[in-house]
């Protein structure tokens, strides 16, 4: 397995293909989302550029098992530029907070596999923070999405009610990141069993 840490300048590595394909075959051809396709293989949008930071996971021959991006909300962002709507009061934005994206499981996985690397890559999403002064995330999720989210065990809470947009149910969230958050998230449940073997700057 592979924990990569990169930007949108590192698109020709086989880890990043392999993750803009496997969004396009989770947001694209299962979700149906209205999404910028490349070469029709990789979904790739306006946010995918060389602010963007993105933690990969990939088994020994480079398939893709679950990623996200993660983007500053001091620049153009989803919830600040797209979705400020969902927000009671004005999204949430400051170096010390970041956005988290494109959150995908390969469809690959069967059930009990899609758990495991789950819980490893919301592990690596925190762990993230706490090694890059990260005090906060921010997101936009399906209402199902949003409440397993915010039942996980960290810090998090609703930034607004449930709204219509584009057709699409959805609702934004703010998580807080503590030197706890790791040992709250095992506590209730959320516990990585495989530590990344490799960790590198792409």
């Amino acid at each position: 397995m592979q924990f990569i840490q990169g930007d949108g300048a590192a698109a020709g590595d086989a880890a990043m293909r392999a993750m803009f394909e496997a969004r396009k075959r989770v947001f694209v051809d299962l979700l149906g989302w209205d999404l910028p396709v490349l070469a029709g293989r990789y979904e790739v949008d306006q946010f995918d550029d060389t602010h963007a930071r993105y933690l990969i996971l990939t088994d020994g021959e480079g398939q893709h098992l679950a990623s996200a991006r993660l983007l500053p909300t001091a620049r153009p962002h989803l919830l600040g530029s797209l979705f400020a709507e969902l927000c009671d009061v004005p999204p949430p934005t400051g170096p010390g907070t970041w956005e988290i994206t494109r959150f995908c499981l390969d469809r690959r996985l069967r059930a009990g596999e899609r758990r495991r690397w789950r819980d490893v890559l919301v592990h690596a999403i925190a762990r993230y923070a706490l090694e890059h002064g990260i005090a906060h995330y921010v997101g936009v999720a399906e209402p199902a999405w949003r409440e397993q989210i915010l039942a996980s065990g960290w810090e998090a809470h609703a930034l607004g009610p449930i709204r219509t947009i584009g057709g699409m149910r959805l609702g934004a969230l703010r998580i807080g990141i503590r030197p706890e958050t790791p040992a709250l998230l095992a506590a209730n449940g959320i516990r990585p069993d495989i530590v990344p073997a490799q960790a590198r700057a792409a």
